[in-house]
């Protein structure tokens, strides 16, 4: 089992840029595909980006497409979501997930996601 923790979010302001990390602790992360969730406030959580065990396999939601940018360092057992270019309408508490199965396309699916982190705030003020 795999113990996600994110860390990295804060108050920002519009146009300004935070990253986030997902580190693992209990089993590598290499073994699994991760995934960004977010829930904003009132709202479901909704897929934001996912990458495959390699990192050579992304998809993005098209809200966050060319804005956020994932990525992993395996040997540092950690994934990031670099995000630029932030709006008012990316507050949210952000969530990091694991797969132990890519699902591709699907990963944009939360049931594709066996391990969950606690979330961290991200806040962008107008």
């Amino acid at each position: 089992q795999v113990q996600l923790v994110e860390s990295g979010g804060g108050l920002v302001q519009t146009g300004g840029s935070l990253r986030l990390s997902c580190a693992a602790s209990g089993r590598t992360l290499s073994s699994y595909a991760v995934g960004w969730f977010r829930q904003r406030p009132g709202k479901e959580r909704e897929f934001v980006a996912a990458v495959n065990w390699s990192g050579d396999i992304r998809y993005y939601a098209n809200s966050v497409k060319g804005r956020f940018t994932i990525s992993r360092d395996n040997a540092k057992n950690t994934v990031y979501l670099q995000m630029n270019s932030l709006k008012p309408e990316d507050t949210a508490v952000y969530y990091c997930a694991a797969a132990t199965t890519w699902y591709g396309a699907n990963s944009e699916r939360e049931y594709a996601y066996d391990y969950w982190g606690q979330g961290t705030q991200v806040t962008v003020s107008s």
